[in-house]
């Protein structure tokens, strides 16, 4: 790898890449310190070398010390130069899908920005094969966790492309945009063209996609859409079998998918109205049926889900009544703080419906909630309390009834 010979190092680098598909590879790259030579072999002439030494790092950069090095040994600029590169199609793929992981890593996506990357990146977005846009749109869509880059995007016209591309069928492509989408739909600038585009619509569609993974990244997509829409109400009103296709999504055998549509659920009970349609479209049995699980991710958007479905009709009592209360309170074991903040607020709307508070306390909610009255975490802390604060409410109330 240290040879100055172009004609010997990109046999090796080759062999090197194809073996980078192995995690034992992988480590052994980062160890023996191969990423600074990959780096510097990616500034030279040859294109087939600087195509096996990027190719390498796309395929090494899921580790997070792997992508700092890359950055550390200033592999980053290179990797956006080589992206002004578009005729030669091999390369391009392997460049983008090294800038697809190397972003992951929020520093790295500073630098991008600085060696103007999103630009390049934008106009990557048509006229190219699949294997490229599925790592352009991948890098994009890590891009976004810096909210100046979801301006450049919306500013270089990158929105439109972006929402073309919801109507394919690749798989792998349609995981990448819906994230990137999703993540473009947080401004709300954004959100106005995606709306214009009908990109939400399409965004919904993708939800009676055959593969879990586009449906769980569908839907997570559709929150940022919800919470910065001008109309939302309205907006999710508008599509025809839309809510009904989400409630049945809570059906699905999928993990992710579940959690996501949870979160959608949530965001879509914002809006009376459309609490009142998913209501009738069975969505209290439904949350209920799946609060048995074990699955934190799941448990934060259940909880939340459930929460903020409350807020309608008789469905207090109807969560109690479909058993979904005593699963509840064993959240509150759990190790994540998400978890429990969700699930305190849940008991909180839940404990207004008498029959409910005497399940929790069976249950022996009261010792859990009350060390999370000492909580830095106000909102957790203020729904622990009026949880217990309604307990005690009825068990007074019994009390003075029992013995006057």
């Amino acid at each position: 790898l240290k040879s100055p010979h172009a004609n010997m190092l990109t046999p090796v680098v080759g062999t090197l890449q194809e073996c980078a598909s192995e995690p034992s590879y992988r480590l052994a790259i980062k160890t023996e310190r191969m990423i600074e030579n990959l780096v510097k072999n990616l500034s030279g002439e040859n294109e087939e070398l600087q195509m096996h030494c990027a190719s390498a790092i796309f395929k090494c950069a899921e580790d997070e010390e792997t992508r700092d090095l890359v950055r550390h040994h200033g592999g980053l600029q290179p990797l956006a130069t080589l992206l002004s590169n578009s005729e030669n199609k091999e390369l391009l793929a392997a460049v983008t899908g090294a800038i697809w992981k190397c972003a992951i890593s929020r520093e790295n996506v500073t630098k991008f920005r600085e060696y103007k990357a999103i630009e390049t990146l934008v106009v990557l977005l048509t006229d190219q094969p699949e294997e490229v846009l599925v790592n352009v749109v991948g890098a994009l869509g890590e891009c976004c966790q810096e909210p100046a880059n979801r301006a450049i995007i919306r500013k270089c016209g990158g929105i439109p492309p972006l929402v073309n591309l919801l109507t394919g069928t690749n798989k792998a492509l349609l995981v990448n945009v819906t994230k990137a989408v999703g993540a473009c739909a947080t401004e709300p600038e954004n959100m106005m063209i995606i709306d214009r585009l009908d990109g939400v619509r399409l965004l919904w569609s993708l939800l009676k996609n055959p593969y879990p993974d586009v449906q769980a990244s569908a839907a997570w997509a559709i929150c940022p859409c919800i919470e910065n829409a001008k109309d939302a109400g309205e907006m999710v009103r508008s599509f025809v079998g839309g809510l009904e296709l989400i409630v049945s999504l809570l059906k699905s055998e999928n993990k992710e998918v579940l959690a996501s549509v949870c979160a959608a659920i949530t965001n879509i009970a914002k809006d009376e109205e459309n609490l009142a349609v998913i209501t009738d479209h069975g969505v209290v049995p439904l949350l209920s049926k799946l609060a048995n699980t074990n699955n934190d991710k799941l448990r934060h958007h259940l909880a939340e889900a459930i929460s903020r479905c409350c807020m309608w009709g008789s469905n207090r009592i109807a969560f109690g009544e479909t058993k979904a209360v005593a699963p509840l309170v064993r959240y509150l074991k759990s190790n994540d703080t998400s978890v429990h903040r969700a699930t305190a607020q849940a008991l909180y709307q839940l404990s207004e419906d008498p029959n409910n508070c005497i399940t929790m306390h069976e249950n022996g909610v009261v010792k859990l909630l009350l060390g999370m009255v000492g909580s830095t975490d106000e909102t957790l802390q203020e729904a622990a309390a009026g949880c217990i604060a309604n307990i005690r409410r009825l068990a007074l109330a019994t009390e003075k009834a029992k013995y006057g």
